[in-house]
Parts: structure tokens; sequence; C-alpha cells
């Protein structure tokens, strides 16, 4: 691993007697992890059915290294979305964040949305989850996984976090910060990171998360938590910038996070100034755990502060006649009824929309809720995002095909399938997992599955 010199030179000098274990791990084979999508499936559910040798994360409730042979990214549970590939040490911010039924909870910097989808999970549908990142692009990536993993309660945005602030003051339970970073963490999964790597670039995102932080503080409710995480070892992107948070806004304290075999404390000589005990935060290395690294502050903003702010919720528009194609659609297929308080029309397509949410009128939203479908003359087309969201059970006509069975393949490449199915809309499902609708027509399957997400 060809590093710069100077950053050599500043890890001996953080490192001190580690340096050299710090070193000998970029010899070793970068570490590939699955997080288990516990809102369809649970883990000891996915280890019975997987069909690759899994290693538990000893840190991660639903976390599970694997064999890099495995391409899991083709596999039809993945189209399924019983899991979410991701970097073990990534996982740990959302793992250690305490998320309540009910919570309103602000992932910041969400793309792709491996955080996000914890998070998401671990609401279980209740309360609301706004998941945002400034990149439109990049949040486009962040919605495909927000819907194929079934969330139903969230907001996708692409804004800035200071023009969030006017919509959403005080509003957040939770707020995850997973901030943009020197990605020093990344330099064994990602060697082109290096080259990008200047004591510049250091300072350059240090400037961009000493901004980013105060418009997440004034989101938060008094009583509320908020974490800060990055994917760089750098002080100046860590212990300084928390350090320099809290000595701004005395509202704020650490909280202690809990430790685990191979995890190290945070510095505080490593910060120029503290107010509070630095050490109450945590340090993955690359060479104490089987991970890439990370850093991870909790801080909680003190109760006794003034929450004066009223937030208008959201008025729904519409009214039955909107959407009444729905509710024949609904009560022909659907084992299930939706709150007929929280269904939008917006632009013909049909929306269930999350409980007490403010109006976002001037956002860039890529979604708002669960998007069931659209409203077609006479008639309903309901979507893959609704597709993803419901069980097998949940719907009357249903074609289950064994994940080994060939036509699982063909469904996701958006062939059509020679099957037996009920007339009209079918759910598609491996083994009772949810893929998509089909519509029979003339003893054909007409394959529904979205095309942006088909196997290529």
């Amino acid at each position: 691993m060809n590093l710069p010199e100077k950053y050599i030179t500043k890890m001996k000098l953080l490192l001190g007697n580690d340096y050299n274990s710090y070193i000998k791990s970029f010899d070793e084979e970068r570490h590939y992890g699955l997080r288990v999508n516990n809102l369809k499936i649970d883990s000891k559910q996915f280890e019975k059915i997987s069909p690759f040798k899994l290693e538990k994360v000893h840190w991660i409730s639903n976390g599970y290294y694997y064999d890099k042979n495995y391409v899991l990214s083709k596999h039809p549970y993945y189209y399924a979305g019983l899991y979410y590939l991701q970097e073990p040490s990534a996982m740990t911010p959302a793992e250690l964040f305490d998320i309540n039924e009910g919570d309103k909870v602000l992932d910041l910097c969400a793309a792709p949305g491996g955080k996000s989808t914890e998070l998401g999970a671990k609401l279980g549908g209740s309360g609301v989850l706004v998941s945002n990142d400034i990149s439109a692009s990049r949040a486009k990536g962040l919605l495909k996984n927000i819907e194929i993993l079934g969330i139903t309660n969230s907001i996708v945005l692409s804004e800035t976090p200071e023009k969030l602030v006017d919509y959403f003051p005080q509003y957040f339970d939770k707020i995850l910060v997973d901030a943009p970073c020197s990605g020093e963490g990344m330099f064994r999964k990602d060697p082109s990171m290096i080259k990008n790597w200047n004591e510049d670039s250091v300072n350059h995102y240090s400037e961009i998360q000493r901004n980013i932080l105060p418009n997440a503080a004034k989101m938060l409710k008094p009583g509320g938590y908020m974490l800060y995480s990055t994917c760089t070892f750098s002080p100046e992107e860590n212990e300084m910038i928390i350090s320099e948070f809290i000595n701004n806004n005395k509202e704020f304290e650490l909280v202690t996070l809990p430790t685990f075999d191979g995890f190290d404390r945070g510095k505080n000589k490593w910060a120029k100034q503290t107010k509070d005990n630095l050490e109450k935060t945590i340090r993955l290395w690359p060479h104490m755990i089987k991970g890439e690294g990370h850093f991870i502050a909790l801080l909680y903003k003190k109760d006794n502060t003034s929450n004066d702010f009223n937030h208008d919720d959201y008025i729904i528009k519409s009214k039955q006649k909107d959407y009444e194609v729905f509710l024949e659609f609904e009560k022909e297929y659907l084992n299930k009824r939706f709150d007929r308080d929280r269904l939008e029309v917006i632009n013909s397509k049909l929306y269930l929309m999350p409980r007490e949410i403010p109006s976002l009128k001037g956002l860039r939203v890529l979604r708002t809720g669960l998007y069931l479908g659209e409203i077609k003359k006479k008639r309903f087309e309901p979507s893959q995002a609704l597709a993803c969201s419901i069980r097998k059970d949940e719907f009357s006509n249903n074609v289950d095909l064994d994940v080994e069975d060939n036509n699982v393949i063909k469904y996701l490449k958006g062939e059509t399938l020679h099957l037996d199915g009920e007339k009209g809309w079918n759910l598609v499902s491996i083994n009772g997992y949810s893929l998509g609708f089909a519509k029979k027509a003339n003893n054909l399957l007409k394959n529904k599955y979205y095309p942006g997400w088909r196997l290529m």
C-alpha cells in the first residue's frame, strides 16, 4: 500500500507502538459484510436459509462476514431485500443508536443508505425517518435502497442542512450525522482514496463537519440524541470537531458509548481543548477488529432548554373520490387496509404519508412515505415499492417460486413468465419473500418488475 509520507508520519505520531500493527493490517484482505434486514426476516431465520457461509460480526446483532468469492449483489435474496451489503465497521453507528418506536429520526448525510435502512428497520414502520443527502444523484441510490428493503415511513430529500433547519426546527428525537470525511478508514477497501488524501483534504472536510453539526443541533428536540460518525482516523475530523462543538454548544454533553472486544476509546489528548471526556467516544481500528475503522460520538441535548416550536402537520388534500380505483384494487387484492387519512394523490401518484410531518413545499423531495402506485383513468397500477413493502400473506394472488427455480432469474431480468397464476395482478415471491408484481393475461404472466432494478 503506497501511503503518502505525510500520512505515515502523522499515523506514527498518533499510534506510537501500535503503528506497525496498523501497517501490517494492509497486508490482510479487506472484510466483506452483510447486514440482515430484520424488517423482513429474523437474523436466525436468515442463517437457516442462507446459501452463503457466514461468520457473525461479534458486535453487530444482525451483521455477518461473508467470503469475497460470493457475488451477493446478484442473488435473489438481495433483490428481495433480505440483506444489505455493508462494511462491518460502518454497521456500528446504527447498531449503537437506540431507536424507539414512534421516534422522528433524521439521517442527515444518508446516501447510499446503509445506516438509514437499519434505522428504518428499527422503527418498524412507526414514527418517521427523514433520509437526506445533498447529492441528488446519490439520493436516487438512497431511495432505491429504502424501497427495496421495504421501509414505508420514510421521506427522502436532497437538501443542504441549512435549508432543512427552516422546516424541522427542534423536530427530531434522534439525528445521525455520518459526516463527509477524508476517508482514511477506506484506504484498504478502496485504494483510490489514497490518491485524494492530503492535509488540505483533512482541513476541507473538517470545515464541512464544523458547519454541519450546528445545523443538525437546531433540528434536535431538547432531550434528544445526536450521533456523529466518520470513517476516518484524523483527530481534526473527530475528537477536535466534537470538542469544539461541545465548547460552543453548552446544551450538549457526551454520552458514554459501549465498547466490545477490539474497540478503542477516543483520546482527550488529541483535542485542543475539551469540557467533556472524549473517552466516552469510540474508535475502531483495522488492526484491532475485523473491519476498516470508524469514529463514533453520541451527544445528548439537555432537556432543560426550551422548545417553543409548533410543527403544523402536513394537511392531506385528497378525498376518497381521488383514489377510488385504489380502493377497488385494495378490496380485490390486498389482505390489509391502508389508513384512509394518510392517502395522498400527487400528480396521479398515490402515497401513504407518514404521520406528523410538516409541509415540505420548497424542498427537493424524492419520495414522501410509501409510493403505492399510479392512478390511470379507470385503473390502478401498483408500484414496485408497494410489492417490496408487503408479505406474501398480505396479497391474495401469489406466484411463490423456489429460490433455485430458473424462473426467478427470468423474472428479475424482466422476462415474461409461462407460469400458472390467477387472472389479474400477482405478487411474485421467492420462498415467501416478495420480489415484485406480474399481471396474468392470456396464460402469460406479464412482468412488472421495475425496469431500473432489473438483473443485468
